[in-house]
Formats: structure tokens, sequence, C-alpha cells
């Protein structure tokens, strides 16, 4: 049984998502504080935690950073903070996905199955599917109905971040640091032209791309 941790400090919410979490036969534990959160998973180790970021005695970016510290299950960020700023910090502290409040119950058991499927991944797949694209991640190699695709040394590292974390939402600073290396923060134009390259090479609409997808204000997403 999938075990869940939800972390919320608002009681109603916390008692819906426990409802509709076990009648979706998930192991569901809860936490009101971030205190309590960290205490909680040490104790019941999650699959999948789902965590408000404005609790009342830990900042939620602090949590997610305790956890990192020993679990690589996926944070899914539940929070009414709308400012970018703040969901660009709780992924760059290690969250896997951000759903602000209010929410649909279906958009975020969604958002759970996805990350789930990949972090039930036993072993990082060497052929990846992008759309009618073919990435084989240990030749290095992409091809379309047989031809090879030609990518340039950063479009291909900047591919090989995105495929290897399907369904994860990446902030741009993670990308940027990855594939260009520290100093390269803010270099937010390099990123767009790049991703821009993919999407014409590999997306068969590229101004309405299915796979290589763009989280305004906050980074980039590959979807299967």
């Amino acid at each position: 049984m999938t075990r869940v941790l939800v972390v919320d400090d608002e009681p109603q919410i916390v008692r819906a998502l426990s409802i509709n979490l076990k009648a979706r036969r998930y192991e569901v534990h809860v936490a009101g504080t971030g205190t309590a959160a960290l205490k909680v998973a040490a104790q019941h180790p999650p699959d999948l935690v789902i965590l408000d970021l404005g609790l009342p005695d830990l900042d939620g970016v602090e949590v997610i950073r305790g956890l990192r510290g020993w679990t690589e299950a996926p944070i899914l960020v539940l929070s009414g903070r709308v400012d970018s700023t703040d969901k660009v910090e709780a992924l760059d502290a290690g969250a896997d996905d951000y759903v602000t409040k209010p929410f649909g119950i279906d958009e975020l058991l969604a958002r759970m199955r996805a990350l789930l499927r990949r972090s039930n991944q036993t072993a990082e797949e060497p052929i990846v599917q992008v759309g009618a694209a073919v990435v084989d991640l240990a030749a290095k190699r992409v091809s379309l109905d047989g031809n090879d695709i030609r990518l340039t040394p950063t479009e291909w590292h900047l591919l090989e971040v995105l495929v290897r974390h399907p369904g994860k939402l990446i902030s741009q600073r993670q990308l940027l640091t990855e594939v260009w290396g520290p100093g390269y923060e803010t270099a937010h134009g390099n990123l767009r032209f790049y991703m821009g390259q993919l999407r014409r090479k590999l997306e068969p609409e590229p101004a309405r791309p299915e796979h290589l997808l763009t989280e305004p204000g906050m980074g980039y997403r590959f979807e299967p």
C-alpha cells in the first residue's frame, strides 16, 4: 500500500485529503506542523509527501530540506502562496511539483500518480519516447523514423536532464545550473532559446508542445 504523508495546518483540508486518499487505498499519515512532519516521516517513511508551505512553526521550504537530507520520496507542495518566487524556492529546495490552493482533488490525484510513477521506476530507461522521436540515453542518440536528429551538446544535455525526470517540474535555476554550471543561474534567455530549438526538432507542433512543457515563471517539465 502506498504511504502518503499529508502536512497541513488546516483541519478541513487534512480531513478532505485523508478521506479521498483512504478511499483510493492509500495509507495516510498526517501532521499539522513542520516539526511533527519530520518526526512522522522518520517513524513512517512516506512514498509521497503532500506539503503546505505555510506551517505554524517551520517554513515548508525548511521541511523540504529536512526531508531531502535522507529521502527521495516525491514532494508535492500544496499552498495558497501565488508568488512564483515561493514556488521556485520550493522547487530548488527539492520539491517535485506544486499545486496552488484552492485545488481540484482530481488534479491533485493526477499529479500524485505522475510523481509516483516516476519514483517507482527501478532504473533509468535507456530508451525514452518524446512523441514520435526516440531518445537513446545510453547511446546519446535521438532519432525520428529511423533517421538521426542532430542535437548540439547543450541541446542534448538539456534534453537529457528533462527526460530523466519525467513528470517532474524542474525550475529554471536548476536547469541552468545543471546544464551551464554555476554563474548562469539568471541566464533565462539561454534556456528559452535552447528549449525552442528542442521543440522545433522534436515536437510535431513546436508552438503547441505536448511533451516539453513550460510552467511560466517557474520552470520546465517533460511529459511522456
